[in-house]
């Protein structure tokens, strides 16, 4: 319950009043002022805190695109090292097929039966006369025994001559 003043206390009090007004002002200015320098110097910081996430993201970014880079380019430095090598083969073996062809023609010619007469006679020396010797369809011929065979045949020395020149018969498609 409240009791009123008498005038004369009224007026006693009021400098204290006043004065307890204005220092509640006063107060509730410099906490709007602090409140105000508290929330600029958040701002700031949150900014800066920002700024610094940004470029390190940047940075990051600019890594992650880097390793990418070397990532991508070294995949298709591999591709096309395998497309070479699936190039440098496919013409090996285009030229295994051509030489071997053309090896194989001699058995179509008039001088094969002199040829095959001396690669029986080589066999028979190899293996020995009880050989047996098969006639091979390419031409040429193979000479057994027991325990040792002997390949005579056309494409048989065709190999032999492109396995024997291989390093030398690649530059030819080697750039």
């Amino acid at each position: 319950m409240r009791t009123s003043l008498t005038a004369e206390a009224e007026e006693a009090l009021a400098p204290v009043r006043a004065r307890l007004l204005a220092d509640a002002r006063a107060a509730a200015e410099a906490a709007l002022v602090a409140a105000a320098e508290d929330a600029d110097a958040m701002s700031e910081d949150a900014e800066a805190r920002a700024a610094a996430i940004l470029a390190e993201a940047r940075e990051q970014g600019a890594a992650d695109a880097e390793s990418a880079r070397r990532t991508v380019r070294a995949q298709a430095r591999r591709a096309a090292r395998a497309r070479d090598l699936a190039t440098r083969r496919q013409c090996w073996e285009e030229l295994r097929r051509q030489v071997v062809r053309g090896v194989e023609d001699l058995s179509r010619t008039e001088a094969y039966p002199s040829l095959r007469a001396r690669l029986t006679l080589q066999a028979r020396r190899l293996l020995g006369p009880d050989a047996r010797i098969t006639e091979v369809p390419g031409g040429g011929v193979i000479g057994e025994t027991s325990d040792r065979r002997v390949d005579l045949s056309l494409a048989a020395f065709a190999h032999h001559a492109l396995d024997r020149h291989g390093a030398e018969l690649e530059e030819l498609w080697t750039p």
